[in-house]
């Protein structure tokens, strides 16, 4: 079992649009400066009656050592891993390839490579906020991604494990 270190970077913030401004941030970084390899994020919203909703997301389709695939990246692994509603609000189980299986077999593999305090961290901080930026990425690019998530107002870093094999097997079974 080959497991491959990634970084998760969590931003609270107190609405949506400054969520959206850092996630185009990140995304500047992969394509205008041509700084992250591969990446997924995933911008989410609190409802006023409490619900998650993912407003927002990138999966890096094609990666480098196979992590990913189906269109279901880890970032929306995470968020459906914290708020598994949140798969049902975004219509994500519909609109997958492989609907709930490579979204549930996503989260499964964000949940197992993030120890249970963390996971426990991250979900406490992102409920205090009204939105939310999850962004997943290769470890040696944590500073870079950190350093534009500027509108957040508490970030948090976490590393993730995962076995990128199981994740590209499970990635072709349910597509």
């Amino acid at each position: 079992m080959a497991m491959d270190t990634f970084m998760a970077y969590v931003g609270v913030y107190s609405s949506v649009d400054d969520a959206k401004v850092d996630y185009d941030a990140v995304h500047d970084l992969h394509t205008k400066d041509g700084l992250i390899d591969a990446y997924d994020a995933a911008v989410i919203e609190r409802k006023d009656n409490g619900k998650v909703k993912i407003v927002k997301k990138h999966e890096t389709p094609t990666r480098a050592g196979g992590w990913g695939g189906a269109g279901i990246g880890l970032a929306t692994g995470l968020v459906v891993a914290l708020f598994p509603a949140a798969a049902l609000g975004g219509g994500l189980l519909a609109a997958t390839t492989g609907g709930g299986a490579a979204l549930g077999a996503m989260a499964g593999h964000a949940a197992a490579g993030m120890s249970r305090k963390d996971l426990k961290e991250l979900g406490e901080n992102l409920d205090a906020g009204q939105a939310g930026l999850v962004v997943v990425g290769v470890s040696d690019m944590g500073a870079k991604i950190e350093g534009v998530m500027t509108k957040a107002d508490k970030v948090e870093e976490k590393q993730l494990q995962a076995d990128t094999a199981e994740i590209q097997k499970d990635a072709e079974a349910a597509s």
